[in-house]
């Protein structure tokens, strides 16, 4: 007689180099998970696979947080600051976030270039989200924000439509000479980008696990031609509306869809790709252990 003692549900498609991530981190559309079973078998005990069918939710993205990128609690400890001069309520992203183990800390409002050092000294990423009523921020803070991304920490820059881009722009020039312009209709489901399809999001990257349909935004901004950052999502008419930047050990994202923070955050793949975005300019890659929780550090 065998008796099983603990189910957990994990995916079996690849296994991450770093044990904050899932074993699906990179994979877009899983197709497979297994039960690790553990049994007693004459008073010996025993881990079998067992092979179990992905389950999906009502927007065809995979099921469960095991297919996020980042295992919940990971990132506790970790600080992200979010400078938001345009006005909604952060709450629900907020809350995606804190299952991942980040808390934020947040300026409602151009904060004083002093109280901006002062808060960035803690702080593990910087998250932007440009005004629609002319630029706020002034050259302090613009250096302040480029010395912060330069030790490699994380930035991710968010615009939406015209004339929601000032700041945006303001500080994406500063760090890339890279702007966003324009006002697209949008407010679509999208789904990966291929050949024959030119709107969707890059498929298997760290920031797409778990991700095969994502809700666009309303009205976007259009990320310019450039040779700086990596196009990552491709709104329904074609236009970039998110890039990022990977090299020399650091991390940012350019976006031009900040509606998507609150409206219809329900929908397809939002807060998956919120907490993916989160993880991934965490930047462990870079940072290790000094980046995660404790129990999710490496064994000395």
């Amino acid at each position: 007689m065998s008796r099983y003692l603990a189910i957990l549900v994990v995916l079996l498609l690849s296994t991450p180099a770093f044990a904050q991530y899932n074993r699906g981190a990179g994979v877009s559309a899983p197709s497979k998970a297994y039960e690790s079973v553990e049994e007693v078998v004459d008073g010996k005990r025993t881990v079998r696979q067992v092979e179990k069918k992905v389950s999906r939710d009502q927007y065809g993205n995979a099921g469960g947080s095991q297919h996020d990128l980042a295992v919940d609690g990971a990132f506790e400890g970790q600080t992200i600051v979010v400078l938001q001069l345009f006005n909604f309520s952060f709450e629900q992203p907020r809350a995606a976030l804190a299952e991942k183990g980040f808390s934020v800390y947040r300026f409602n409002g151009a904060p004083k270039p002093d109280d901006l050092k002062k808060t960035l000294k803690k702080a593990n990423q910087f998250w932007l989200i440009s005004d629609c009523y002319g630029q706020k921020l002034n050259e302090e803070h613009a250096k302040l924000i480029k010395s912060f991304y330069e030790t490699g920490k994380g930035v991710y820059i968010w615009g939406d439509n015209d004339p929601c881009i000032s700041d945006a722009n303001f500080i994406s020039q500063y760090l890339f000479d890279v702007d966003m312009q324009g006002d697209t209709p949008g407010d679509k489901v999208i789904t990966f980008r291929t050949e024959k399809n030119k709107s969707g999001i890059l498929r298997d990257h760290l920031l797409s696990t778990g991700i095969e349909n994502m809700y666009e935004g309303i009205t976007i901004a259009t990320i310019q031609p450039n040779e700086v950052l990596t196009p990552f999502i491709w709104g329904s008419a074609g236009n970039v509306v998110a890039s990022f930047y990977d090299k020399k050990g650091r991390r940012a994202i350019v976006d031009g869809g900040f509606t998507r923070l609150y409206y219809k955050w329900n929908t397809a793949g939002t807060a998956r790709y919120i907490t993916n975005a989160a993880a991934w300019l965490a930047n462990v890659e870079r940072f290790g252990d000094k980046v995660v929780a404790k129990e999710f550090q490496k064994k000395p």
